[in-house]
C-alpha cells in the first residue's frame, strides 16, 4: 500500500509542476495557430482552426486535471485504505 501511495504522490507532484506549464503552452499555441489560420485560403483555414480548437480544449482539460490533482490524490488514497 505504501508503494502505491508514494507512486500517486509522485504522479501528483509531476502533474502539478509540469502540467500547468504544458497547459499554458497549449493554450498560447492554440491562439497562435488560430491567428495564423486566418491568413490561409478558405479551403485550408478550416483544418487549421480545427487544430487550434483541439489544442485549446486539450489545454483546458489539462489545466482542469492539474487543478484537481490534489483532490484526486486524496480521494484515491482513501479508496486504497
Amino acid at each position: 500500500m505504501a508503494y502505491v501511495e508514494s507512486l500517486l504522490t509522485g504522479i501528483s507532484t509531476t502533474l502539478k509542476s509540469v502540467g500547468g506549464i504544458l497547459s499554458l503552452i497549449l493554450i498560447v499555441l492554440a491562439g497562435i495557430v488560430y491567428g495564423l489560420s486566418n491568413t490561409q485560403p478558405a479551403e485550408v483555414r478550416g483544418k487549421w482552426q480545427t487544430v487550434a480548437v483541439g489544442l485549446f480544449v486539450g489545454g483546458m482539460i489539462m489545466a482542469a486535471v492539474v487543478m484537481s490533482a490534489g483532490a484526486i490524490q486524496e480521494e484515491s488514497s482513501k479508496l486504497l485504505t
